[in-house]
């Protein structure tokens, strides 16, 4: 189905900056909504229920799984992430443009199902870089650290599958490109004519 409002989609693999990213992108575009994710995870810091995730257990994540009431949902590091169907489809058939923040398995199921949804990655500058921001984090082990890093080696592999990609060295710049992918988006003719079809049909275009 063709829905009025916008889907975005990005991913990135862990230390990346995609949370700090798609944040300030929420504080300075009014009209993104960001949709929020369950998982099976423990809040990490000054995490919210409800605000960064619903975090649920792992029994109320099955019973949702065997509901089919998520449109992706994905194992990473041990633990499980997923994307509500209903929530997403209400509000971009009520014409709100839609941010996801997930990984890439979760990204590349969502274009399998929204055919419009534009899917961004997230690049680090350098691997030596991202090492220093996991490590900055302070919050996992070195063995944690090795981990994210050989994750994130598999991830970086499947960047040719998205529609754009954003190398974050200097915050500032990379997200000026993300304002500006998701600005251009809104003015493709396809989808100014899913958000404002009434002005093409008073002016006769079809």
């Amino acid at each position: 189905m063709e829905y009025p409002g916008n889907l975005f989609v990005v991913a990135a693999p862990s230390g990346t900056g995609k949370s700090s990213l798609v944040k300030a992108l929420l504080e300075v575009d009014s009209r993104m909504e960001l949709s929020v994710s369950h998982t099976t995870r423990a809040p990490r810091g000054q995490e919210v229920h409800g605000r960064e995730y619903f975090f649920v257990s792992d029994e109320e994540f099955d019973r949702m799984v065997a509901a089919n009431a998520f449109v992706e949902w994905a194992r990473v590091h041990s633990r499980r992430y997923g994307t509500s169907r209903k929530a997403i489809e209400d509000k971009i058939a009520a014409g709100a443009d839609i941010v996801l923040e997930i990984d890439y398995q979760g990204a590349l199921q969502i274009r399998r199902q929204f055919a419009n949804a534009v899917l961004i990655f997230i690049l680090p500058p350098s691997w030596d870089e991202l090492r220093n921001r996991l490590l900055r984090r302070g919050e996992d082990s070195e063995d944690v650290i090795e981990l994210r890093l050989r994750n994130a080696a598999e991830e970086m592999a499947h960047v040719h599958e998205f529609d754009y990609v954003i190398i974050n060295e200097v915050f500032e710049r990379a997200l000026f490109d993300l304002k500006t992918i998701t600005h251009s988006q809104r003015l493709r003719v396809a989808a100014q004519r899913r958000a404002r079809a009434e002005v093409f049909q008073a002016l006769g275009i079809q």
